[in-house]
Parts: structure tokens; C-alpha cells; sequence
């Protein structure tokens, strides 16, 4: 136990987690996105309270769920403000900055920014719906409401897009992290972690779009 505590707590260790708690997460994001597209595909809201209230049938095993998906999130945070941290000291050495010459993008350049900017937008999420006790009376109409309203709809709409450029670069550097590099490999890695940057994107996007532009009057 204690060499495998310190095989985590190395750099490498670290950035092994990183990677781990990083797909996890994308994980959750695919489920949470298929979820609430019933919002669009019933526009009367039945849908998507059927799938809440079936997620509240779980009842402990909930909120075990929602402990565990809040650990994910913390330790994948802790661990990027600290492998930033030793790579600020890591670039002191000329060598490590010639290393990664050529290989920036815009979003490897604001991880840490995008990476703020979510967890920002989490909180707000959290106390839109989470923590609204009236999500769980009318759960469609609650979300309706809340991003049909301006502020809070563009909050959302460039959220999207923020979590999108996150992922451009933060998906492939997952399996980076995880030592899953090869020269072949790399390429398909890179496109896909573009296109599923841009199926979150857009996907997230839509909601906020569809409620101030185009659904009519509120849920029935």
C-alpha cells in the first residue's frame, strides 16, 4: 500500500489520475448530455421528469453517486493546479520550453483558465438545479425558465463552449497522461478529441439556444 501511495503521489502518478479522473468525467458528460437532450426531443417535458424522478428512485445509491462524481471532479482539480504548478517550475530549464515548442493550441494555452471557468459554471449549475428545491417538483419547466431568461441563457450558451475548448485539448492529454502515445495513434487521438470537443460544444449549446430562440411559451 505504501509503494502504491507513493507511486501516485509521483509526477507520473499524478498525471496517471489526471487522465483517469479526466475520462471518467467525460464519461459522466456524454450520460448528462444524452439525459437532458430529452428536454428537445419531448418539448412537453415529460421526458426528461420521467428520467429525473427514475434517477431519484436510487435513493442512497444517489447520493453515494453524486459523493463520488464530487470526488472525480475535486481530485481532478487538486491535481491539475498542482501539475501546473510543478510545470511553471519544470520550464525554468530552457530544454522543457524548446521540448514543447509547436506543439501549443488554444487549448492547451487556457487549460487552467477553461479549467477555472468550468468549475465556476458548476457552482452556478448546482444552484440552478441541484439545489433548487423546485427542480424536483417540475424539473423541465424549472430548466426551461432558467435558460430562457438572458442572463443566465448566454451564461450557459458560452459555458458550452468554454467545456468544448477544455476538451479539445484536455481529452487527448488524457491518454497522453495515461502513456497511451503512439505516432500512429496520435493523429486519430487528436481528431477525436476535436470532434467530441465540438459534439459537447454544440450539444450543451443547444439547450440554451432552443429555450431562448425557439421553444414557445413554457413547458405544458
Amino acid at each position: 500500500m505504501r509503494k502504491l501511495l507513493d507511486a501516485l503521489a509521483s509526477s507520473v502518478g499524478k498525471k496517471i489520475v489526471m487522465g483517469l479522473t479526466g475520462l471518467l468525467l467525460v464519461g459522466f458528460l456524454i450520460e448528462h448530455l444524452l439525459g437532458n437532450l430529452k428536454l428537445i426531443e419531448d418539448p412537453s417535458g415529460e421526458a426528461f421528469n420521467e428520467y429525473v424522478f427514475w434517477i431519484q428512485g436510487f435513493g442512497p445509491l444517489l447520493v453515494v453517486a453524486e459523493f463520488g462524481l464530487a470526488a472525480l471532479f475535486l481530485c481532478h482539480i487538486v491535481l491539475a493546479l498542482r501539475l501546473s504548478l510543478e510545470n511553471l517550475q519544470a520550464r525554468k530549464n530552457r530544454y522543457v520550453v524548446r521540448a514543447t515548442h509547436g506543439q501549443k493550441s488554444a487549448g492547451s494555452m487556457t487549460m487552467l483558465i477553461t479549467g477555472a471557468l468550468i468549475t465556476g459554471y458548476l457552482v452556478m449549475h448546482l444552484g440552478d438545479f441541484r439545489f433548487d428545491e423546485r427542480f424536483f417538483e417540475d424539473p423541465a419547466a424549472l430548466v426551461k425558465a432558467t435558460l430562457a431568461e438572458p442572463t443566465h441563457g448566454i451564461a450557459y450558451l458560452v459555458s458550452s463552449f468554454v467545456i468544448g475548448l477544455h476538451l479539445s485539448h484536455g481529452f487527448r492529454s488524457a491518454f497522453q497522461s495515461l502513456g497511451l502515445s503512439h505516432t500512429r495513434l496520435n493523429p486519430y487521438l487528436e481528431k477525436l478529441g476535436y470532434g467530441l470537443a465540438a459534439f459537447f460544444a454544440i450539444g450543451f449549446a443547444a439547450f440554451p439556444i432552443y429555450f431562448m430562440f425557439v421553444a414557445d411559451g413554457p413547458v405544458q
